[in-house]
């Protein structure tokens, strides 16, 4: 019986060997949590790796993130893995490998009983990601309204097509023109600027847009330079406020997506943004405001 338990425990420890050494994917891993939902992590991580050195673009599938980071004579794999907890807390999993096979059994053998350059690295780089993430997080704030009707707007505006966190930049580079047109022209403004989304491609974090001022009806609005016309229609929505640097207003989108999903919604993923307040006074970003809508679908 004591031989046959012996042999049992041998055979344990060999498949355990075999799997830690040769099957398990990560040779360190590293957990989490952050007090946000997954979306504004990732997007967060997609930044962050832009501003990288040594890096290369991410791979994303899902929640699923994955990060080539090169070092010296090594490639360093980090799957990030995140997964939500609450509508505003996740967990992040981080597994770090390195893809020379000799380097990772060592590091497999050596990290669980010592500090080494490996570990040392990998807990520095994913640290200094989570200063990132939680000075982001702490700089801006999202509150779900609920559903109200969107308002009807006549709109002057300019077509863009930007990357989602190149946005504000759009803004910026049309707001003035537009402004400046419509006043040489008297027309009558009718509201904050605002966008309308027309379409916005999730899997390569692109949009195209329309940015502009609401105005009142009138003839003879000018014709003469790239500004169009449209009037949007009052429709229902799901409505958030937002608070904070309108480069990341985007965190609200996904919120209100998350928000349609849990309370069985269907929308149309065409936001819409009001802003009201101009970055050009400054100030804390906290304190500007931003009405975000996605529009329900009637079905």
């Amino acid at each position: 019986m004591i031989k046959r338990g012996i042999y049992i425990f041998s055979i344990l420890v060999v498949i355990f060997l075999v799997w830690y050494f040769f099957v398990k994917s990560a040779d360190y891993t590293i957990n989490f949590k952050s007090n946000t939902f997954p979306e504004t992590i990732i997007q967060s991580l997609k930044l962050w790796n832009n501003g990288l050195d040594n890096s290369v673009e991410l791979g994303k599938v899902d929640n699923y993130v994955q990060q080539t980071i090169h070092i010296t004579d090594s490639t360093h794999i980090y799957n990030w893995q995140i997964k939500s907890l609450t509508d505003t807390s996740s967990q992040v999993t981080v597994g770090v490998s390195d893809q020379n096979l000799i380097n990772s059994l060592k590091n497999k053998l050596l990290v669980p009983f010592l500090k080494t350059d490996f570990s040392n690295g990998s807990e520095k780089r994913v640290f200094n990601f989570m200063t990132v993430l939680k000075d982001h997080v702490d700089n801006f704030k999202i509150t779900i309204i609920g559903i109200e009707e969107i308002p009807e707007k006549f709109l002057a505006f300019i077509p863009i097509k930007k990357t989602q966190v190149e946005k504000a930049r759009g803004m910026m580079e049309n707001s003035s023109f537009i402004g400046e047109i419509l006043l040489k022209n008297g027309v009558e403004l009718n509201g904050p600027p605002m966008l309308e989304v027309t379409e916005w491609n999730r899997s390569k974090d692109s949009i195209s847009y329309n940015f502009g001022y609401p105005i009142l009806p009138q003839q003879n609005l000018p014709t003469t330079t790239e500004i169009q016309y449209k009037k949007l229609e009052t429709t229902k929505g799901i409505k958030a406020i937002y608070n904070g640097n309108y480069i990341t207003s985007d965190r609200a989108w996904y919120a209100l997506l998350r928000y349609a999903k849990t309370n069985g919604l269907n929308v149309a993923p065409n936001p819409i943004e009001i802003f009201y307040n101009n970055p050009d006074m400054g100030g804390n970003s906290l304190n500007w405001k931003t009405e975000v809508y996605l529009p329900l679908i009637d079905e």
